[in-house]
């Protein structure tokens, strides 16, 4: 399946080094495509880890795999497949990644557990264990490459590759911060739902790491969607290598924590948008901001009510600035509201005011600006103080076209 890029794509930036992560990647062939399929990061020894999971009920082996390892908080390498997500695929599925994990650890000498997979494509078949075995063996081969090819090789029906990049200060010392992530489809935030990779050669505790991430992930990966369905095989990994050479980070206390987390949460807010402006026959780019709602989760909860309601979506698509759409979707998220204290705006232009369409209301800016890439939704509600911004997209013909076809 041929993909055009998508309008609302942005350049892959230049991502520094991190010390203690090789990349490589290799052809296990998974599909009938002519493309590296396989990616292979070794990390250093004494390398920390941190993940966040899908909640989804029937997750990959990859998935349930993660979640155990990720307490133990070590890691030495992680494999991504692409084109197969060896999901709904029982035993013969974890065998395949247990024996993943058991090559690799033997070439590395550790423990299997410090190997992660995550594996990307059509759920119900199986991973095939020797293209697995070879691919494996051809990336533990393979030169070194670069973080764009890195990116590329863990996408699937995405149309251009993403990352990020971040630096941050702790003490004397500069640590970099770089991530890579891939998802275009299948994209609706029951934590996040594509797969997400960070680097960085900070010295942090396993504990500390996980709390920066899950706190990241609060505010950037689980405030997108692009079409309101979960993948069986989200997975957001960050590694940590330690090789900066700073005061290791063990909580908020430690001088350099703020900053850490705030590159942290850049980089995540980065490849979130990048996914959704990705998305699956995307043409705009949708910020949703919900102000004076009863708490921060109510805001986020009815931004996301907004943001997958497919009337909405298709009414930017069309540029059609039907605010009646966003009172529905606001009405229907099942969180406190009142319908006399709602007000609705279009790129800064107040469409309706304490229940009541605005008297001297003129549709023309509001139009101009749904023409855009970029539309802004706000909604108050004019109950409290919370408050969330989360990201969509349009919902057009291409979506359609692209999952009609997705498995031929």
């Amino acid at each position: 399946m041929d993909l055009e890029r998508s309008p609302l794509a942005r350049p892959f930036p230049d991502i520094p080094p991190i010390a203690g992560v090789t990349l490589r990647v290799a052809r296990a062939r998974y599909k009938t495509w002519d493309r590296c399929d396989l990616t292979y990061a070794e990390l250093a020894e004494g390398t920390t880890v941190a993940g966040v999971f899908t909640r989804s009920a029937c997750p990959s082996s990859e998935v349930e795999l993660g979640r155990e390892q990720v307490k133990a908080g070590r890691a030495r390498a992680l494999i991504v497949n692409a084109g197969n997500s060896n999901a709904f695929t029982g035993y013969r599925g974890r065998e395949a990644v247990e024996q993943i994990m058991a090559q690799v650890a033997d070439k590395l000498g550790c423990t299997k557990e410090e190997v992660f997979v995550s594996s990307t494509g059509v759920i119900g078949v199986p991973l095939p264990k020797d293209k697995a075995r070879e691919g494996v063996e051809a990336a533990l081969g393979a030169q070194p490459c670069s973080w764009e090819e890195a990116a590329h090789t863990i996408g699937t029906t995405d149309t251009f590759t993403k990352g990020a990049h971040a630096s941050a200060m702790i003490g004397d010392t500069r640590i970099e911060i770089g991530g890579i992530v891939k998802g275009s489809g299948m994209i609706a935030p029951d934590m996040a739902t594509m797969l997400g990779y960070v680097f960085t050669d900070a010295a942090i505790s396993p504990a500390f790491l996980q709390e920066c991430l899950s706190r990241a992930n609060r505010e950037t990966f689980s405030c997108i969607t692009v079409d309101s369905d979960t993948s069986t095989s989200d997975t957001v990994l960050a590694f940590a290598t330690g090789k900066a050479g700073n005061a290791q980070l063990t909580s908020f206390e430690d001088p350099g924590a703020d900053a850490f987390l705030a590159a942290l949460r850049d980089v995540c807010r980065e490849l979130a948008h990048l996914v959704v402006r990705d998305g699956e026959g995307a043409q705009k780019f949708i910020a949703v901001t919900v102000t004076g709602a009863s708490d921060d989760e109510s805001a986020r909860i009815i931004g996301l009510s907004i943001a997958n309601s497919p009337l909405v979506k298709t009414a930017i698509a069309g540029g059609d600035a039907n605010w009646g759409r966003v009172v529905m979707a606001v009405g229907k998220a099942g969180e406190p509201a009142d319908r006399d204290r709602l007000s609705i705006a279009f790129g800064g232009h107040w469409a309706a005011r304490d229940g009541q369409p605005v008297a001297d209301y003129d549709e023309a800016p509001v139009a101009k600006h749904l023409q855009g890439q970029e539309v802004d939704i706000s909604v108050d509600l004019g109950l409290g103080e919370g408050r969330a911004t989360v990201w969509t997209c349009d919902l057009t013909h291409g979506y359609i076209s692209i999952n009609a076809d997705y498995r031929s």
